[in-house]
């Protein structure tokens, strides 16, 4: 029992001292990130890119998405200390001191730039660095507490992957690649104003202007229904401009029919803004796995 005991503590402290690291970078934001990544790889290559390159890539992904969740774990810690949400995150937590994560994140996002910089082009690896430097800056410095539209317009960087994805195999951008941009820009606000509208009173008493704490909630659930309907209407729009076949459009259609049904039914009990937030996560996905096998 002895030996045991000596085996299995480092293993905890190990988890102890790691655990909160990764929590800082968010892993279940990062796992729809990838989600979009590699379809867009996928339809850039018309088949399957090359094992090494998409490992590389979702690496090189992971560590930039990783270091934009860790900064913005550092500059958010005052208010995520107040939200009932978050106030288990690593920071306001105090089980990591502020300027470890912060120097956590940077040495992720620079990590990031290098390996898809040397595994793929410059293209790629700028388009994630200025993703991270964007959703930094731009979303969490300078929109979150000044604007109620801080989501819509911060959506851009949740959004960039796809043209990471594409940029890594091509070289390049071209129109599918926007087209993807833009069904991920348009799906972000009904994602998170659902969670938004869930969590009205964490943000209100943090003094964050999100939509559902400056307007109505009938309001914020017209709007939710109006971005699901653009984010169908762009997941059609690929099947000319992507050049894809039947297996897509059933699929998206089928499940933007949910998304819209999902987002009437909060307009008509608010009190749903969970059940549209969790289909939203699975839309993205049944969306874009539907377009990695119909490219396959």
């Amino acid at each position: 029992m002895g030996a045991a005991v000596t085996t299995s503590a480092p293993a905890r402290g190990l988890g102890h001292l790691l655990g909160p690291y990764v929590a800082l970078m968010k892993p279940r934001i990062i796992e729809l990130l990838l989600i979009t990544t590699l379809p867009a790889m996928v339809l850039a290559a018309r088949g399957w890119p090359g094992t090494w390159l998409v490992v590389a890539t979702l690496l090189g992904g992971t560590l930039s998405a990783g270091g934009a969740n860790a900064l913005n774990n550092y500059y958010d810690r005052d208010i995520d200390e107040i939200m009932k949400r978050t106030s288990k995150r690593p920071l306001p937590s105090h089980r990591i001191e502020p300027v470890n994560a912060r120097n956590f994140g940077w040495g992720l996002g620079v990590a990031g730039f290098v390996v898809l910089w040397l595994t793929s082009n410059l293209l790629a690896a700028a388009i994630s660095t200025g993703a991270l430097l964007f959703y930094v800056y731009v979303y969490t410095l300078g929109l979150k507490r000044t604007t109620s539209q801080n989501i819509v317009i911060g959506g851009a960087a949740g959004a960039a992957p796809v043209l990471v994805g594409w940029a890594a195999v091509t070289g390049g951008l071209a129109t599918p690649a926007w087209a993807m941009f833009a069904v991920v820009f348009a799906w972000t606000p009904p994602h998170f104003w659902a969670l938004a509208v869930r969590y009205r009173d964490d943000y209100a008493a943090a003094g964050v202007p999100m939509l559902p704490v400056v307007t109505s909630i009938e309001s914020t659930t017209r709007q939710m229904a109006l971005y699901a309907g653009v984010t169908v209407l762009f997941s059609l729009a690929l099947v000319p401009l992507a050049g894809l076949g039947w297996l897509y459009l059933v699929a998206a259609i089928a499940s933007g029919a949910v998304l819209m049904l999902e987002s009437v039914r909060v307009m008509l009990a608010p009190e749903r803004a969970m059940k549209l937030f969790t289909y939203s996560t699975a839309y993205l996905s049944i969306v874009f796995a539907a377009l990695l096998v119909d490219a396959l």
